[in-house]
């Protein structure tokens, strides 16, 4: 199985239960220590293959990136986060989540690793507004001949988005399902 290979998308959505929540638990540099069955499943991978890989290994190259800036900077801030993702199987295939990241402290109050749990997400926020939005931010990034530069302006218009709707990125995520 070629983990790092880039799979043809296949543009086949996968789904998973309402009743089911996708687990993983990270190291601080984003390797995956943990993966429960539902995550192995929707990632089609097997324990022995998935444990030990970066998170990113299921990163859709759809997705825009400045939405995984945004993520990591929150967290490693030590602060949770809510984020729909595209997550893509390693046949292809994609699937859509409405993930919960969270940093894992020790006693000391130092983040030790990233706990994430990720639901079915509101179809009607993902086609009105998520799709659209992450459409728009990636199309910005990409039109840039600087990978940098794109993350950047993409970053800068999320931030822009923000400040003039007053709220902040959970905010945001959640404002989508009134």
């Amino acid at each position: 199985m070629a983990l790092y290979g880039n799979p043809t998308l296949t543009g086949r959505e996968t789904f998973f239960d309402s009743s089911d929540v996708i687990v993983s638990k990270t190291d601080l540099k984003g390797k995956i220590t943990y993966a429960n069955r539902t995550f192995l499943k929707m990632a089609q991978m097997d324990e022995k293959d998935i444990l030990g890989q970066p998170h990113n290994i299921i990163r859709h190259p759809e997705m825009p990136r400045c939405v995984y800036k945004l993520l990591w900077d929150r967290v490693q801030a030590g602060k949770e986060v809510f984020a729909y993702v595209n997550n893509r199987a390693i046949n292809g295939d994609h699937y859509w989540v409405f993930a919960n990241v969270t940093p894992s402290f020790n006693a000391k109050g130092e983040i030790i690793s990233y706990h994430s749990n990720r639901r079915v997400p509101d179809r009607k926020v993902l086609e009105q507004s998520i799709i659209p939005l992450y459409k728009e931010l990636l199309a910005l990034e990409k039109s840039f001949e600087s990978p940098k530069a794109g993350l950047d302006a993409s970053y800068a218009k999320v931030h822009q988005i923000l400040e003039d709707a007053g709220v902040s990125f959970n905010e945001f995520m959640f404002s989508l399902h009134a």
